[in-house]
């Protein structure tokens, strides 16, 4: 099975038919644009110049959600928050294993 190769999905609305360019297609958040038909380009503006990207550590930031997982595990091995008894055994493991 051969993949098409992607092509511009910009609905024109005066031709009444999507554009389907193939020439140097990129992915944006409305879909997938050729150069005539970027954000930028349909609002008049220049394209904005390529950037350094994410930082490094972007993905490695711990969240306050995840920190918040260790403390309701604290306070189901301690018996403060109620759990099945398994969810209860379990989290005693995982804070027995983390003060060694």
């Amino acid at each position: 099975m051969t993949e098409t190769p992607p092509e511009c999905t910009h609905w024109i609305g005066a031709d009444r038919r999507y554009c389907r360019a193939r020439d140097a297609v990129r992915r944006y958040l409305p879909g997938l644009r050729c150069p005539a038909h970027t954000p930028s380009a349909l609002r008049g503006r220049p394209e904005p110049p390529p950037g350094p990207g994410w930082p490094a550590g972007a993905w490695t930031t711990p969240s306050p959600q995840s920190a918040s997982a260790l403390f309701d595990q604290r306070a189901v091995a301690s018996g403060k928050r109620r759990a099945s008894a398994h969810t209860y055994r379990a989290a005693q493991q995982a804070v027995r294993g983390r003060k060694s």
